[in-house]
């Protein structure tokens, strides 16, 4: 036949409430020793110790009377710790809920502007038509100041004054050339490859 298995430190603890709920009366420790392990199998050994932490957790009271120590708990009393930890679990919930709130709400503010909804995305949607719009026009004006005679003639004047200004950059290219090869008798290809000057450099027609 099996070992009965012993009871673990919580059925003990419930166990010990159980017994202090049904008698509704005041027990000195040997006395709780005797009865606990006789109605509720919790061994004699281990009395004290549960006893101890049921009063440490609040759960059961204790008192000195005389030369005697007493200890009792009413469910009356464990309805009222009962009710005030569900208090403060209740409070900490809020709390913690005020908190995610508050949280959540910081965020939306950090997200204001870039929220999606379907305004925003209205909004963006007409945007992007808008500058495509707006890119086409601008092709389409191009193409028209091409045949603008107002155009064809400022593209002209630009275009005669930049290859005037070219000529005389080439211009003092063939002079600084010609002073290097009478100075120090540099082939003129050394010069070229030296200054990085294009072979076929010349005057633009």
């Amino acid at each position: 036949m099996s070992k009965r298995k012993g009871l673990s430190v919580e059925e003990k603890r419930h166990r010990m409430m159980e017994f202090f709920f049904e008698k509704k009366d005041f027990f000195q420790l040997k006395e709780l020793e005797r009865q606990c392990q006789k109605e509720k199998g919790i061994t004699s050994m281990s009395v004290k110790e549960i006893l101890t932490s049921l009063v440490d957790d609040g759960m059961v009271d204790t008192d000195k009377i005389g030369t005697s120590v007493y200890f009792w708990a009413f469910p009356s009393k464990a309805s009222q710790n009962r009710k005030r930890k569900i208090d403060d679990l209740e409070a900490r919930l809020a709390d913690a809920e005020s908190k995610k709130l508050n949280l959540m709400d910081a965020v939306e503010k950090a997200k204001v502007g870039k929220e999606e909804s379907d305004d925003r995305d209205e909004i963006l949607s007409r945007l992007s038509e808008m500058q495509g719009e707006k890119t086409q026009m601008e092709a389409e004006l191009e193409r028209y100041r091409e045949c603008d005679p107002d155009v064809i003639e400022e593209l002209k004047q630009e275009t005669k004054i930049a290859k005037e200004a070219s000529n005389r950059w080439t211009d003092n290219i063939f002079s600084t050339k010609s002073w290097i090869k009478n100075k120090f008798c540099f082939e003129e290809s050394v010069i070229n490859k030296q200054f990085e000057i294009p072979e076929d450099l010349d005057y633009l027609e």
